[in-house]
């Protein structure tokens, strides 16, 4: 059979290729943009309907459609979310949830982002995988769009590969294809994908952004996440000249860096040429600029996030944030007031690819204070899980200064951090080192 034979074949509606997902059943969901909504729509009617329970649903960082469908607090009952990175829908899952324990219906599964195809691959037996695609071209290629990340290998590990195809997704060039040979039903669902806007960066921000960009030098390679804080630094950074981008996620401000000239990746030793990013979140004009644009090179997160590919580049760049640091170093970057935030996602990966690079700087930025300016963000213990050791801790940056603590005693990270916490928690941190 053709390519477009095999495609009509396999064409069908999203009530009838949910048909096959039955009780008991392990289901992999595309993350983030790739999270299918006409395909989510479906097994939410379908759960409801049937009364099909036990489903246990692995993903990582869920968005508005599967809140609004399989993620509801009323069909908690027959599905279990087994979520590896939590985003405000869980967040609000958990708020809700009568019980008032620290996780309530959410099965929270600890794992680095680098690890997870392994983890999908290896131990959830996946019967089946849905996730969102771009259209096919004429040899039957589709390819995952702006998520790669463990979906690619989950479309693979899973017993049955479900798709939607929607002519919004980016094609986008890299690791990404998948062959139509592959898939066993196909959906057509023409719909905007979701948005991320990035706000206005706080005073504080501002005053961190301008110095982590004072330490990134021409040649660079970048890592930055999402929000106003990395968006701030790559603002600052039009001027700079033969900048590379390893990324395990793509945002528009990266994107705009590429566009005005500041990217060229010719320093990089891997990937020459070419930003490379796992996955990608922003608005539709970045989505735009993603489609059928050789500069961008999508690869799934176990290369993309190994440390040891990281360090082939040399003077990486890693810009992450945290929550909370302790006076030796440690990080918790996923746990707040007592409950799972988000997850260790790809922090630690980075940190220790950068770190391994030649030339090459790990960065951990937070605003001095929490809770406005109520707590101190630099704190005597932790209040949740190590995210960073502080074996692994290089450089952190508050709006009042940066530290390297590299080489550094306990005592002597203790006083270096201390000078960047705010003046107002600054004796209380000193009174406890004795």
């Amino acid at each position: 059979m053709t390519p477009q034979e095999l495609y009509r074949a396999r064409l069908t509606s999203a009530d009838q290729a949910v048909g096959a997902i039955t009780a008991g059943m392990s289901v992999a969901m595309g993350m983030a943009v790739a999270e299918p909504p006409a395909l989510l729509e479906a097994l939410g009617r379908r759960i409801e309907r049937d009364g099909i329970g036990d489903l246990k649903l692995w993903y990582f960082h869920s968005l508005e459609a599967a809140g609004k469908t399989v993620l509801r607090r009323e069909l908690l009952d027959r599905v279990r979310p087994h979520c590896m990175f939590l985003s405000q829908v869980e967040r609000a899952l958990i708020r809700q949830d009568p019980s008032g324990t620290a996780y309530g219906p959410v099965e929270f599964v600890p794992v680095a982002f680098s690890g997870s195809p392994r983890l999908l691959a290896e131990h959830a037996d996946l019967d089946v995988c849905i996730t969102t695609v771009s259209p096919m071209d004429r040899h039957g290629w589709f390819t995952f769009g702006a998520s790669n990340d463990y979906t690619s290998t989950a479309a693979r590990s899973a017993r049955r590969l479900i798709v939607e195809v929607n002519p919004a997704m980016p094609r986008v060039f890299g690791d990404s294809l998948l062959h139509v040979s592959e898939v066993d039903a196909i959906v057509e669902h023409h719909a905007p994908l979701p948005e991320v806007a990035t706000g206005q960066p706080s005073a504080e921000e501002q005053a961190i952004a301008a110095i982590i960009a004072g330490m990134i030098e021409d040649r660079a390679c970048l890592q930055m996440g999402i929000g106003t804080l990395p968006a701030a630094v790559c603002s600052l950074l039009a001027d700079r000249r033969g900048l590379g981008i390893h990324t395990e996620l793509m945002t528009p401000a990266l994107a705009r860096l590429v566009e005005c000239g500041a990217v060229t990746n010719q320093a990089k030793t891997t990937y020459r040429g070419r930003s490379v990013f796992t996955f990608a979140m922003g608005d539709a004009a970045f989505y735009d600029f993603l489609d059928d644009n050789p500069a961008f090179h999508s690869l799934p997160v176990d290369l993309v996030n190994d440390p040891r590919h990281i360090a082939k580049n040399d003077n990486v760049v890693s810009v992450n944030g945290t929550l909370q640091i302790d006076l030796g170093g440690a990080c918790n970057s996923e746990h707040l007031l007592g409950r799972q935030y988000s997850g260790s996602g790809g922090q630690l990966d980075f940190v220790r690819g950068a770190t391994a690079s030649r030339g090459g700087k790990s960065i951990i930025a937070c605003q001095s204070t929490a809770m406005g300016g109520k707590v101190s963000r630099i704190v005597p213990v932790l209040d949740g899980p190590v995210t960073t050791p502080r074996n692994d801790t290089h450089i952190v940056v508050t709006e009042y200064g940066w530290a390297d603590l590299r080489g550094k005693s306990l005592r002597q990270r203790a006083e270096a951090l201390i000078a960047l916490a705010h003046p107002r928690f600054r004796d209380e941190l000193a009174n406890g080192l004795g």
